[in-house]
């Protein structure tokens, strides 16, 4: 898979904010990369399964599941390779390791589908 590098997690008090970034990177597997397409962040709470919390598409088409919507904003910078998270309003229930995923990378060694990050932790406390 491409290398994908999460930043920005952290504690906060309900209804403060965090922003965190994922940088796309090349790998050993993926040599250079050529083309990104949609970059999403999911995230999973203890107990739970990895749900999708936004996602958006190179040309910058945006898709946020409903417990996000109006809080959260996904953005990407195609020529950094970069998605960020603005999570604002944040909630005690949107405590979870956030992961970035890269759907489709076209790089040096072909197309590599389903890349993911290592996590990043975000804890609201109430």
């Amino acid at each position: 898979q491409v290398q994908l590098v999460e930043s920005g997690g952290g504690l906060v008090q309900a209804a403060g904010s965090l922003r965190l970034s994922c940088v796309a990177s090349r790998s050993a597997a993926s040599g250079s990369i050529y083309s990104i397409g949609a970059m999403g962040w999911y995230r999973q709470a203890p107990g739970k399964q990895r749900e999708l919390v936004a996602d958006i598409t190179s040309g910058g088409d945006t898709n946020y599941s409903d417990f996000v919507k109006g809080r959260f904003t996904i953005s990407r910078d195609n020529a950094k390779n970069t998605v960020y998270l603005q999570m604002n309003s944040l909630k005690p229930e949107d405590t979870a390791v956030y992961y970035c995923n890269v759907a489709r990378a076209g790089t040096q060694r072909g197309p590599i589908f389903g890349s993911w990050g290592q996590g990043t932790q975000v804890t609201v406390s109430s």
